[in-house]
């Protein structure tokens, strides 16, 4: 157990905010006009961010100092809490649909979404599963196996909703945690395979799946449907040139590109603010990478290596799926951009995670 304690890492304090602070300016820009036609308040969704801004912030200063080995006695329980949650969401009744996907539990006039919440329980048991078993993850029936399965498990559940972007992301982030655990590279050639396979299994079982592997390949065949999202987001970006055309001033948000505050709001930012704001954007995230790879390596335990590895790995996922969907490198996902796209359980979750983060940082040899 850790018995020296430091400051956090203020760069990565740094880095949080100034990411947070650009996604509730981009949230009230590119929501601004849909949210006056819809709810008469340009400032609807910008409120509503605010308020799990300001949720989330305070959540990430109080778990920055909740020792983080405190997760690992209560990974268990936390862990059966979602899968619960995960199961209540399929009900008739307790889960909400939107566009297509069961994936919210209705609290009062807001929701929550069980699979965000997933993604950090899994991370916290799995990292004590693989620390505690670590000389047997070079055993596949013994180690890898029941890693896995318990991942899958998981993933059938959100799969279920149906939301194959969370899952994706949760499945990433733990294959990251199991290989950096120790496991043979030989196993994941194998499961590779079987996972390529399993992929386009799920997606040739639903049609709209197909149609988004087709508008990526080529959007143009289909430009008023499935299509239609990703020309709209080249439309934004390609304008926006160097400068941008200025903080505000975006057109694609004038009702071209659907809810430009979520999934694609990344877009609006290249429009706004041109190739240089979407550099800077990208710049942050990979300095939160640095960070969040410093404090994996210094550590004082194989737990809280653990726990690091996959809280960045999940944003470094994240933002590599959502960024490459924008920039028409993948079919679309919905996956939201962390910190900077609407939304108050992926948003609450990521700061929530980041305090965790911050926690392991104070007993870092670095």
């Amino acid at each position: 157990m850790p018995l020296k304690k430091s400051n956090p890492d203020l760069i990565l304090i740094i880095v949080t905010l100034s990411l947070l602070t650009v996604g509730l300016i981009m949230v009230y820009s590119a929501s601004a006009i849909w949210a006056t036609y819809k709810f008469d308040d340009s400032f609807y969704f910008a409120k509503r961010q605010l308020l799990f801004a300001c949720v989330g912030v305070i959540a990430m200063f109080f778990i920055m100092n909740v020792d983080y080995w405190t997760w690992r006695t209560w990974a268990k329980i936390l862990i059966i809490i979602c899968f619960i949650m995960l199961l209540a969401v399929l009900v008739p009744g307790i889960g909400m649909a939107r566009n297509g996907s069961r994936s919210w539990i209705g609290v009062g006039a807001f929701s929550v979404q069980p699979s965000e919440f997933m993604k950090l329980a899994m991370i916290a048991f799995l990292a004590k599963f693989l620390s505690e078993r670590q000389k047997l993850i070079t055993s596949f029936k013994k180690g890898m196996l029941p890693s896995l399965g318990l991942v899958f498990l998981a993933f059938g559940l959100i799969m279920l909703q149906p939301d194959l972007g969370t899952g994706t992301v949760m499945v990433g982030t733990c294959i990251v945690m199991i290989f950096i655990s120790g496991a043979k590279i030989s196993h994941f050639v194998g499961l590779g395979l079987i996972g390529v396979l399993g992929f386009v299994g799920l997606i040739l079982s639903a049609p709209y799946r197909i149609k988004r592997i087709t508008s990526f390949l080529d959007p143009w065949e289909d430009p008023l449907g499935s299509g239609f999202q990703m020309i709209q987001s080249f439309y934004a970006i390609g304008p926006g040139g160097l400068f941008g055309l200025g903080l505000g001033q975006s057109r694609q948000k004038f009702f071209y590109l659907p809810e430009p505050q979520t999934d694609f709001i990344f877009a609006i930012l290249s429009e706004e603010l041109g190739f240089i704001g979407g550099s800077m954007i990208i710049l942050l995230f990979s300095l939160m990478l640095w960070r969040g790879i410093r404090i994996a390596l210094g550590a004082p335990d194989l737990y809280g290596s653990l726990v690091a590895v996959g809280i960045i790995a999940m944003v470094a996922i994240q933002v590599m799926i959502n960024i490459g969907v924008v920039t028409g490198l993948m079919p679309v996902t919905g996956i939201t951009l962390p910190l900077l796209s609407y939304g108050g359980s992926s948003l609450t979750l990521m700061l929530m995670a980041i305090g965790v983060l911050l926690n392991i940082s104070r007993y870092s040899r670095f």
